[in-house]
């Protein structure tokens, strides 16, 4: 009471072989299929696995015919199969033992199946057979193409990096069975991106292929085939787009556009007053475009300091200027990067240098006496108008305006256009021995424009004064008094 399975000769299928027959054998018996080799032993009965092409788009793919050699053809045996996907996927001709697969099948999706074969005696409903179990395995088609599993890829590469520089791997996947032939066997290729990136075909490791500067192009879009049956013909492809950005190295000095600027400050000005700013531009970015200026010959006038925000530079008055000593200045200032690695200095040789010229504006300042004080020596005793001394004051500006001066709160001293100072009343040295006087001197051209300063006058001492005695004394002298003798108090 045995059964075969009976297999069509259709192009595709794994076994080719029309009737396979299983036959009760010993569970220690060796037994060899003359075509395949999966033929193993279990429970007496000899069972195989059957292959079956994906994707069949015929209805009713004609698996094969299972069949008793015990049935003698007058339809008194029927056949079932169980286990699963039987009776929705497989179907089998309960007479004739055809087996047929009703839906389309995906390898991805399921690749194997096991079934249970079963013979009943219509006429008592009993098994004819033991059951028999079977694997009908969905051999694999080139029916999906690779795909890449990490986009969007994005990459970042130093900019003038040599050739051969490590970028990124992109890796694609292909759903198909890795060991059905070159059904997912990938080369990589690249479509879009020479000359400047390369591909390796097997690993997808992308390389830079030549050297590119940043400042021209900062970014590249490559875009990647992967293609399985190593790229044969007919094989499916998949692409996929990678973002690269070249990272920025300090391979450009600060340079100035202006070869010379102009500016101006007032001698009025305090020290650290900002009188103007400068630029120079460097075709790097972030850190690499920071800067520091600096003025040759170590100016005592003037100094340069950085905006870190801006990259500008300041120009500061580090010393008080005098319009009336130095009206213009010329100074040279220099520029650098301030971050520079050993490897680059090749492109930092030679600072840029530019000539600043900067012109003292003129103020009008108030006038200046001569002298910080002025000490003064008159005699008591002298007439009104005597001479005391005389102040000078000047215009420190070009239009040299003419000086008024006057004598703040004083009755005893005046003073005239000149300068000079006269007594207005006698003094009296025993009354007052020193005068205090604050002189002001006043433009005429701008009587906003005043300057003082103090006079200090002593009275020297005349013999204008006779002895006198402190008390008025009374004397007494005896008559008879001899001569010489003293007198009585």
């Amino acid at each position: 009471m045995d059964y075969c399975l009976l297999l069509p000769f259709t192009l595709g299928i794994s076994l080719l072989w029309p009737c396979f027959m299983a036959t009760e054998i010993s569970q220690t018996e060796e037994v060899k299929h003359p075509v395949d080799s999966h033929l193993r032993v279990k429970r007496g009965w000899m069972w195989n696995q059957f292959f079956v092409p994906e994707e069949m788009n015929k209805t009713n793919y004609h698996i094969g015919q299972l069949r008793s050699d015990l049935d003698n053809g007058n339809n008194s045996f029927q056949y079932k199969l169980l286990g699963a996907g039987a009776g929705s996927i497989f179907v089998i001709d309960e007479r004739t033992g055809d087996i047929f697969a009703v839906q389309k099948l995906d390898r991805e999706e399921r690749s194997l199946y096991t079934l249970r074969a079963q013979v009943i005696d219509s006429t008592t409903g009993r098994a004819v057979e033991p059951e028999s179990e079977f694997v009908i395995r969905v051999s694999d088609i080139n029916d999906n193409e690779p795909k890449f599993l990490d986009e969007p890829y994005e990459a970042i590469v130093p900019e003038m990096s040599p050739e051969g520089t490590l970028v990124i791997q992109v890796t694609a996947n292909d759903a198909d069975d890795p060991s059905s032939g070159n059904n997912a066997r990938l080369l990589y290729s690249l479509l879009q991106g020479q000359p400047y990136f390369s591909i390796e075909p097997t690993t997808g490791i992308i390389r830079t292929s030549s050297k590119m500067d940043r400042e021209l192009q900062d970014e590249y879009w490559v875009i990647i085939q992967a293609k399985d049956m190593l790229g044969q013909p007919g094989g499916l492809s998949g692409t996929t787009s990678v973002l690269i950005k070249l990272s920025d190295v300090n391979d450009n000095k600060p340079i100035f556009k202006e070869s010379f600027y102009r500016l101006t400050v007032s001698e009025a000005a305090p020290t650290g007053t900002s009188i103007g700013k400068i630029m120079a531009y460097d075709n790097d970015i972030g850190e690499n475009a920071e800067m520091d200026y600096s003025i040759e010959d170590d100016s005592q006038t003037f100094d340069i300091i950085t905006n870190n925000e801006t990259q500008e530079g300041i120009v500061i008055l580090k010393k008080k200027v005098d319009f009336e000593h130095q009206n213009d200045y010329r100074i040279r200032a220099n520029v650098k990067n301030r971050h520079v690695d050993k490897q680059l200095l090749k492109y930092h040789e030679e600072a840029s240098s530019t000539l600043i010229k900067v012109q003292v504006e003129d103020e009008d300042e108030p006038p200046v006496f001569l002298l910080p004080y002025y000490l003064f020596e008159v005699f008591e005793g002298g007439p009104q108008g005597s001479f005391v001394g005389t102040v000078s004051a000047t215009d420190p500006d070009q239009r040299n305006s003419p000086i008024r001066y006057s004598i703040t709160r004083s009755k005893m001293f005046s003073i005239d256009d000149n300068g000079t100072i006269i007594t207005t009343n006698a003094l009296d040295r025993e009354i007052n021995a020193w005068y205090n006087l604050s002189i002001t001197a006043t433009e005429k051209y701008n009587v906003q424009q005043i300057s003082a300063v103090p006079v200090y006058v002593q009275v020297l001492n005349i013999n204008d004064h006779a002895p006198e005695f402190s008390e008025y004394y009374d004397t007494y002298v005896c008559e008879n008094a001899d001569p010489g003798q003293g007198l009585s108090f």
